[in-house]
């Protein structure tokens, strides 16, 4: 099985069925088939070939689903990145995959035209979106002009399909190599996990297409089973409502920021939706609070499922059972096609209830793109080692304790801390920097900044992260600067717990945010 042909089975079932719902436009299979193959006939008219990479820097809408689908019946590779990343990040990501072709949001497209010279490897740049340019291609001249041929090019199930990008440290994010094999059987997994069919409408709010949940475990997921995705921009939990109640939504997955928003919604203002065609309703991204996840069920009724997997895992790896009451503090057994272990640092299976680093075997990826010792660390004889610490019971029920690797997750977003020191080490007023993550009730961990100036010299908070602006994707600014006069340090090195609780008093003390040094 590959992408292309499960999408030509749904189709042959579903044609007239609605694919994608995005407001008031509604994109049929039949409808995705056509422009995919159009995307597709006018890739191999300008020379693309099996195996190329082709970027997609998108915004979540219909047509990154037919772009997305036009790469890879071709037979290239679809990398799909981050609208919200700088230049700088986009200089490692796409000096590592080097691109023939970017799909690009025609409101991005200026931020980046003068750099555009010094990527040479881009061939071919399509923007997409309302305002056009006459110095680039658009989406809807190739919908308008290319023909709707079928493609015959053969693909087989161990071809890459797609590189997902992850968190990776020192601005370098790692590139998850995934296959159509891989893929194929992941999304046939992850539909069992949750029953679903061609009944099911599934939301999709708040979780960009360029991530692993949004592109596999809602999209694929829902092509392969012939499901409607409804998409909705923005984060606004009452267009989140009417949406599900208009469009009479099935299935919602969120990241605990997402449901955390929601309760607080429905404590101040009731619900005032009707979300009674719900009956899945998902957490992935990050650890869910178990506190958030009664307060869920108490004020709307509804059970968070939750769910885990990783960028390498393709999709998702276990699920808490549809019905009935999972364990509390769990995020389920392990899905059929799955096995997991948990090991000791000498790679020992550790028994029921001890703590060690969680390793899976199924459709994982298949090495990271041009980055062999960091494959060969995280891929051991079939096995995928996670760096997440957790137990399983006796009855196989996971739980997850932490992570072995140094990682912030806000609102699910993974950040290295290293990304935050690498940049403001390049600040001409600061001689070191520790970045480290401070718990926060709403978005899960936010990043904190301890920065130590230059003698005699005046640098404020928001001048702190005004400069990490420039090199960094908003989501990863520190929220929290605190100055001090030197670092905690532990044999040598920073001594990252002694700087959490540093930032900690600061902020309880009330002397971050914008204090001078």
């Amino acid at each position: 099985m590959n992408l292309k042909s499960m999408l030509d089975t749904t189709v042959g079932l579903y044609a007239d069925k609605t694919a994608i719902a995005c407001g008031d436009f509604n994109m049929s299979y039949a409808e995705l088939d056509t422009a995919s193959n159009r995307i597709a006939c006018y890739l191999l008219s300008m020379g693309i070939k099996k195996g190329d990479r082709v970027v997609i820097l998108l915004l979540n809408r219909p047509q990154f689903a037919s772009v997305f689908f036009g790469i890879v019946k071709c037979g290239a590779i679809a990398v799909p990145l981050d609208t919200k990343y700088k230049p700088k990040e986009l200089e490692c990501l796409l000096g590592q995959c080097r691109p023939a072709v970017l799909f690009v949001e025609s409101t991005c497209i200026e931020p980046l035209a003068s750099l555009l010279p010094q990527w040479d490897y881009i061939k071919h740049i399509i923007t997409v979106g309302e305002t056009t340019s006459r110095h680039y291609l658009s989406y809807e001249e190739i919908i308008n002009q290319s023909p709707a041929e079928k493609i015959e090019v053969d693909i087989a199930e161990k071809d890459m399909a797609c590189i997902a990008y992850t968190s990776g440290p020192a601005l370098k994010p790692k590139g998850a190599v995934l296959t159509h094999g891989n893929l194929a059987r992941a999304v046939e997994i992850s539909a069992e996990g949750f029953q679903q069919t061609e009944r099911d409408v599934v939301m999709l709010f708040a979780l960009p297409m360029h991530h692993i949940v949004g592109l596999v475990i809602i999209l694929l997921t829902s092509i392969c089973r012939g499901s409607t995705v409804a998409m909705l921009s923005g984060l606004s939990i009452n267009s989140l409502m009417e949406a599900i109640e208009k469009e009479k939504v099935t299935i919602f997955i969120g990241v605990p920021f997402i449901h955390r928003l929601i309760v607080k919604k429905v404590i101040e203002e009731g619900i005032g939706y009707d979300l009674s065609s719900l009956r899945i309703c998902g957490s992935i991204g990050a650890p869910l609070p178990l506190e958030l996840a009664q307060q869920f069920e108490r004020y709307l009724g509804f059970r968070l499922i939750n769910f885990y997997g990783l960028t390498e895992s393709t999709a998702h790896v276990t699920c808490q059972p549809l019905s009935g009451n999972g364990k509390p503090g769990s995020v389920g057994k392990a899905l059929p096609g799955w096995e997991i272990k948990i090991i000791d640092d000498e790679n020992r299976e550790l028994p029921a209830n001890k703590s060690g680093e969680v390793v899976v075997k199924g459709p994982i990826m298949s090495y990271y793109y041009e980055n062999g010792n960091e494959t060969r660390d995280m891929i051991k004889h079939g096995w995928l080692y996670t760096s997440d610490i957790g137990k399983m019971d006796e009855d196989g029920c996971l739980f997850l304790e932490g992570l072995k690797k140094d990682m912030v997750i806000t609102k699910g977003q993974n950040i290295y801390p290293s990304d935050i020191e690498s940049v403001l080490a390049g600040h001409p007023k600061v001689t070191a920097v520790a970045a480290v993550g401070i718990p926060d009730s709403m978005r899960g961990e936010v990043v904190g900044v301890a920065v130590v100036l230059k003698a005699g010299v005046v640098v404020t908070a928001q001048q702190i992260k005004k400069y990490c602006l420039q090199y960094l994707a908003n989501y990863k600014i520190p929220k929290e600067v605190v100055f001090v006069e030197a670092l905690p340090k532990a044999a040598g090195e920073p001594d990252r717990q002694a700087a959490t609780e540093l930032l900690l008093k600061a902020y309880a003390d009330g002397k971050t945010e914008g204090k001078v040094a």
